[in-house]
């Protein structure tokens, strides 16, 4: 098995306030992470600057948003850019995630765009694939996964700069989890998918990681699949119990 660094992400979507992000920043800060494992929490937009402020110099973790639009500027009112991100200097952003594709309606081809505005602007991403829970019953899990995926790579140029995270629609925000078995089944699919299409030193290295209600009971027994690689966190990542999360492989 391949030694892939550990990777956790907290998407804090849209909650909270200024003076609750800096308390979660700056027990982060204090808190004893486990130095092999990467670390990128998303606020909204409006408090990344804030949130960077706040980072101390040994950078124990990262900031990312949570989107962004795929024009660099121009009449797009409420959006951001990643040439922005950019100018701001926000390393990380999340695409395609569900609340995304679902909500406010983002394709497949959205998504592309979108990765390959970010990918070009020198930021990493967190790409997000996930399938809904009628699709699960259907037995249509890995074929909607690797769809997804598929029409998001023809934009990806620099792999080392990505991270797949899959979330299952069914298992954010509902309290239920995919069993080990059932991510690891799907995590597999994703990386063998990457070794055949990518090529095998590219899929290999790749970060897989599990997100949909993880929390710190569960977190240690996911981390132990061979191809779950990390989490990408929402609720969980607003409590104390996400220093557990990251510290799931110690």
């Amino acid at each position: 098995m391949v030694d892939r660094k550990f990777f956790v992400g907290g998407n804090w979507k849209m909650n909270g306030s200024l003076s609750q992000y800096k308390s979660l920043i700056n027990d982060l800060n204090k808190a004893q992470l486990d130095p092999n494992t990467e670390v990128v929490i998303a606020p909204p937009a409006l408090y990344l600057l804030p949130a960077k402020d706040l980072l101390t110099e040994n950078k124990k973790f990262e900031l990312g948003a949570q989107d962004a639009y795929y024009k660099p500027s121009g009449a797009f009112t409420g959006e951001i850019s990643s040439a922005q991100l950019k100018d701001a200097g926000i390393p990380w952003v999340i695409l395609g995630h569900s609340e995304r594709r679902t909500i406010f309606k983002e394709s497949d081809e959205d998504v592309a765009n979108k990765t390959k505005a970010a990918l070009e602007n020198g930021l990493s991403v967190i790409l997000c694939v996930g399938e809904t829970l009628d699709q699960r019953e259907k037995g249509d899990s890995i074929k909607v996964v690797l769809g997804q995926l598929e029409a998001a790579a023809s934009s990806i140029n620099d792999w080392s700069k990505v991270v797949i995270a899959y979330e299952p629609v069914w298992a954010i925000g509902t309290g239920k989890v995919a069993t080990a078995e059932q991510a690891e089944e799907v995590h597999k699919a994703i990386r063998d998918w990457l070794v055949k299409t990518v090529g095998k030193e590219v899929g290999e290295k790749v970060c897989v990681i599990y997100g949909g209600s993880v929390n710190g009971k569960n977190a240690k027994e996911l981390a132990s699949q061979p191809d779950i690689d990390g989490f990408l966190v929402g609720g969980a990542s607003l409590k104390p119990e996400f220093v557990d999360i990251v510290n799931a492989r110690l």
